[in-house]
């Protein structure tokens, strides 16, 4: 046997027998590395995209497409699965800024997911966007937590957005890492910056990073010293606290490894991450979630836009100094319809989106790009409109994760509610988590409306 072989065998075996441990994701890509497998090696990652206030159906199905659908409702009529090439086919204004990335886009039409109901007075299902069950309590993981879990990276869920006001620091009604337990999204850009790049910030950032650095050591000292002062049970108990202290300290050093890294990538602490407007912040968080992933602090993050209980944003930067509640009821501002001031919102969050898009692009991996092993969602924590009914929840996904999914240049409209062949946003959430290598038959709470369908499973049209 050769010393490659014997390299490879041993990597494969190292990993394997680590288990759980920080260490496997590193293992699992050296040998990887040693085998040739260069696509594996990489690391997959996923971005939800939660924008507030509704994604409506025709701001994300081509016109010339001739989507069977009610016209009144704008509800899908057909039994069986439509599918179309988006290639042929302009995109609706309100996400043209895609279009250079037609060829990685699909659009999903006609998932319902009824049981998300009852969160916020009808504005939003809050946790039940990401969850799949009632909005109006946490009553388990969302799906961005249940990727974070398989996806490791130093961070094992990222959560960026902003909210309204500028001086709220955190938004706790879209994500949860099980029933009752809520979980953040940062939504001050230049706190969330000193938090994930302030080692190679300078100033402050620096000494507050070091600073962190030096209490852990003491901290993990202190506890490994009263350790040994105990047995038996008392020092089991203690276990645990050592064990997240020595998790935290090796991640502080694990930044400083990647010091070069970080520094060739961590976005420029400018004028628009203090700025309070909602477009400058809101660019801020999407320039932190490119360089995170790049960086591989976090493999899966979520930028919420707005979103969770009645939280709509104005955007005076766009000419629309009213918050969405005002062009949601049919209000114009500024010589703009309800529906101009809709599009241009929505073009927004798509140019967002795509320049994301390019930076990731830009970045080689493997045989490709970090674009490559990467999967977007957007989609709203409103379903389809300001005040939703469920029956179809558009969703449009970039990238295909890796290979690991059968996306790009696609649009799917799935049967009709009630309907045989129906699927619900649980199963999209499935098929995520079957592409992730962690299968399972459920996620959330079963539509009671569907009561006679199978709810259960993937969808195979969408996996490789």
């Amino acid at each position: 046997m050769s010393f490659e072989t014997t390299r490879r065998h041993l990597l494969k075996g190292v990993a394997l027998g680590a288990g759980a441990t920080l260490l496997s994701p590193v293992l699992s890509r050296l040998a990887a590395h040693a085998a040739g497998d260069e696509q594996r090696a990489a690391p997959r990652r996923v971005i939800f995209v939660v924008q507030s206030n509704g994604l409506h159906q025709h701001h994300v199905t081509p016109e010339a497409i001739n989507a069977p659908q009610d016209r009144g409702n704008r509800r899908p009529t057909n039994d069986t699965l439509f599918e179309a090439p988006l290639a042929d086919h302009a995109l609706p204004s309100a996400i043209e800024p895609f279009t250079p990335f037609k060829n990685r886009l699909t659009v999903l039409r006609g998932l319902s997911s009824r049981i998300s109901e009852g969160g916020s007075g009808g504005h939003s299902t809050n946790h039940g966007a990401l969850g799949c069950y009632p909005g109006g309590r946490i009553l388990g993981q969302t799906i961005d937590l249940a990727l974070g879990d398989v996806f490791t990276g130093l961070y094992r869920h990222l959560g960026l957005g902003i909210l309204s006001r500028p001086e709220a620091m955190m938004n706790y009604s879209l994500c949860a890492d099980g029933p009752d337990r809520p979980a953040p999204i940062q939504c001050n850009p230049e706190l969330a910056y000193r938090s994930l790049f302030g080692s190679v910030a300078g100033g402050n950032s620096r000494q507050d990073f070091d600073r962190r650095t030096n209490l852990l050591d003491f901290m993990a000292d202190d506890i490994r010293r009263a350790r040994a002062a105990l047995a038996g049970e008392e020092r089991q108990k203690l276990d645990p606290y050592l064990e997240a202290f020595e998790t935290l300290h090796q991640r502080q050093a694990h930044i400083e490894r990647i010091q070069e890294r970080l520094r060739a990538h961590a976005p420029r602490l400018e004028e628009h991450f203090r700025r309070p407007t909602e477009t400058m912040r809101l660019e801020a968080q999407f320039e932190l979630a490119a360089a995170a992933v790049i960086t591989g602090l976090s493999n899966v993050v979520t930028l919420a836009s707005g979103g969770g209980g009645q939280q709509y944003l104005s955007f005076p930067d766009l000419g629309i100094p009213v918050d969405g509640h005002h062009y949601g009821h049919g209000g114009g501002t500024n010589g703009k319809s309800y529906e101009e001031c809709f599009v241009t919102v929505r073009q927004f969050h798509a140019r967002l989106i795509a320049d994301m898009c390019r930076k990731l692009q830009a970045v080689r991996e493997g045989n490709g790009s970090v674009l490559d092993n990467t999967l977007i969602v957007y989609l709203s924590d409103s379903g389809e409109s300001h005040h939703p009914n469920l029956y179809d929840w558009p969703v449009v996904l970039i990238g295909n994760l890796g290979g690991r999914l059968r996306t790009g240049g696609r649009y799917l409209q799935f049967p009709r509610y009630q309907s045989r062949n129906h699927r619900t946003l649980s199963n999209l959430y499935l098929t995520l988590l079957q592409a992730a290598g962690r299968p399972r038959e459920r996620f959330g709470i079963a539509d009671p409306g569907l009561r006679d369908l199978d709810q259960s499973g993937s969808i195979p049209e969408l996996l490789a």
